[in-house]
Order: structure tokens, then C-alpha cells, then sequence
């Protein structure tokens, strides 16, 4: 389905499918549990979900003659850590917007983490006030303005890469991969978990899943507290890329399964329950999550196990898409472990 569209290698090639013995065990045996590790995709700068998206958007920034890639996110923001690395990787200039989409005042947060890693390959990033939210922003065409008014060729690269035009290609391609996987392995995942906010991640994996009727299965956990925002997005997204690709099928409501229980009290601050789902995780598999986005779908992951939700001899395939380095930003909270 992807054939006809160029692909620009950031990663390693196939991401690994782990069992996690222990975690199934500590929830009761009644289901099995992989992780799909996304984390561990690349070297360039720790990996993460978001190199798969921007393989599929580097060949068209390259074509489009720009010098400088030109994102946005919040101020622990995976996105923007992988645009630098990758603006480092091809040879351009990097400008970011890294917006206050947190409200957490630990005193290193803004200094430790992702920002420092961004700042570290060379990109030009500055904070800015602005609140959180998963639309297009005025202070991203600022930043595109203030490329141009310095004689730059910006190429604007959305929050999490997400409502790109190429933007869900990558977790189409990732639906193909976890077949051929599936194929080695001998069985077929019956669930996909997986944490959604910008939404493309979730809308490229419902059309890959969508070819052997799997796009319900795809239940993404919501960790934005904008769900209904966040559901428009990934419908909207997981239509134009079914589109694009030529599926032929329609993406319906029924597609996007997205549950909203877990996101509580507030994008990027954790509840207990994540606190304890991230403890968890770490001291039975020694697998890493952070607060912002898999702390929180492996929250929704074990409270679904807890409650049964799963039917008994399940296999459910956890998608670890990285986020580690923000867990710096968060040290007072975990100072304890």
C-alpha cells in the first residue's frame, strides 16, 4: 500500500515484539501481554513513534528545497526532540515552539529531558506561554514568518507530525510490520493499545488494521482530556490517509475506539494511578513508560486488564511509542522511585 511513496530511513528497520511474562502474571494470568517497542526504533536521539511519521514527511521537506524544519509542541515534547534529531540527521537548520502545555512546577522541567536533548543537537527552541492544545497554532506560523524574515526556507512540520499530509503513513506501514511479526510468532494480536493525542499514530494504525478487520481493535488510550477533539482528529486524519493510500474501504465511527477514563487530572500531570502503572511496568519488566503518554495508556492497559475487559486467553499487543526523557522533567515526583 505504500510503495508508491518515498521513504527517507531514520530507523533501525523492525522494532521488536516483547513478551512481558511478569506484568501478565502480576495482573492475573488471564491475558498475555507483548510490547511493540517503539522506544527502541532508532539511535537517533532515543527513538520514538515519531521517526516513523517523519520518514514519510523528510523526502517531501527535502523536494520542497527548505533549510529549516520549522515544529511545535509542548516544553517536554517528544515531536520536537525527534525534528531536531532529524534536522541534525538530514543537515538543516531546526526552529521550535515549545509551547506551556503543562502545568507542572518542577524546577528543572523546562532544563532537563527532552528540551535538553533538543537544545543539545542545535535547535533554536523557544518557550512560549501559550496553553495546551492539539490544533494549529498562531505561534507556529510565527515561527514559519520568523524563518522567512531571516532569509531562511522554512518546512512546518505540525504538532506530533500529526495532521501533515503524510503524517499517519508511518503507522500504516507499522500495521504491515506487526502482520509479518504476527506471522513469525504463529498467532495473531487480538488487541492494540496505544496512547492517543495529536491522533496520527492511532489514525495510521486504524487503516493498516483496517485490511483484516482489526481497526476496532485498535483501542487507544486517551491522554490528551480533549477527547472529543482528539476522536475528530484521528476520524479526520485516518480518512485522508486511507485516501491517499487507496485502501477503498471507508474509516466509520466504529473504526476509532478511544477511551477516555485515564487522561484525568490534566494532559502531562499524573494521577496516582499512572504513578503506580509506571512503578509497575518498571519493576516488573524493567520497560520505562513516562507521565505524559505511556504511563497513562499503561494505566488504561492494566485498569482494562483488572476489570475483565479483555476476554480470559487474549493476546494484547502494548505499544511502547518512547517519551522516556521526560520523566527528567518530573525528578521531585519520583525522587523515591
Amino acid at each position: 500500500m505504500l510503495e508508491k511513496f518515498d521513504r527517507y530511513p531514520l530507523t533501525f528497520g523492525k522494532t521488536p515484539i516483547e513478551h512481558l511474562p511478569r506484568l501478565t502474571k502480576a495482573l492475573g494470568g488471564k491475558v498475555e501481554i507483548y510490547a511493540k517497542r517503539e522506544d527502541c526504533n532508532s539511535g537517533l536521539a532515543l527513538g520514538g513513534n515519531k521517526l516513523r511519521k517523519l520518514e514519510y514527511i523528510v523526502p517531501d521537506a527535502i523536494a520542497s528545497g527548505a533549510d529549516t524544519l520549522v515544529s511545535i509542541g509542548g516544553v517536554q515534547s517528544n515531536h520536537t526532540r525527534m525534528v531536531a534529531a532529524t534536522a541534525a540527521k538530514i543537515g538543516m537548520k531546526c526552529r521550535l515552539v515549545q509551547e506551556s502545555w503543562v502545568a507542572h512546577d518542577d524546577a528543572v522541567y523546562d532544563r532537563v529531558g527532552n528540551i535538553l536533548l533538543t537544545r543539545l543537537m542545535g535547535a533554536d527552541s523557544r518557550i512560549v506561554d501559550d496553553g495546551f492544545d492539539i490544533g494549529m497554532r498562531s505561534s507556529f506560523e510565527e515561527a514559519m514568518q520568523s524563518v522567512r524574515e531571516e532569509g531562511g526556507k522554512p518546512y512546518g512540520i505540525p504538532a506530533g507530525g500529526s495532521v501533515h499530509k503524510f503524517g499517519g503513513l508511518g503507522y500504516v506501514a507499522f500495521a504491515q510490520e506487526v502482520r509479518e511479526q504476527e506471522q513469525e510468532l504463529g498467532f495473531t494480536f487480538d488487541y492494540i493499545v496505544v496512547c492517543v493525542v495529536t491522533g496520527s499514530t492511532q489514525a495510521g494504525m486504524i487503516v493498516g488494521f483496517k485490511v483484516d478487520g482489526r481497526a476496532k481493535n485498535v483501542i487507544g488510550i486517551d491522554a490528551s482530556g480533549k477527547v472529543e477533539q482528539t476522536r475528530a482528529q484521528v476520524k479526520n486524519i485516518a480518512i485522508k490517509t486511507a485516501k491517499l493510500i487507496g485502501l477503498g474501504q471507508e474509516i466509520t465511527d466504529e473504526d476509532i475506539h478511544i477511551n477516555p477514563d485515564y487522561a484525568y487530572p490534566a494532559y502531562g500531570v499524573p494521577s496516582h494511578e499512572t504513578n503506580e502503572a509506571i512503578r509497575l511496568a518498571a519493576q516488573t519488566e524493567a520497560m520505562i513508560t513516562d507521565p505524559v503518554y505511556e504511563g497513562k495508556s499503561m494505566q488504561g492497559m492494566i485498569d482494562l486488564v483488572r476489570k475483565d475487559y479483555f476476554p480470559a486467553g487474549a493476546k494484547i499487543l502494548y505499544v511502547h511509542l518512547g517519551g522516556a526523557p521526560a520523566l527528567n522533567g518530573y525528578s521531585y515526583t519520583y525522587r523515591n522511585g
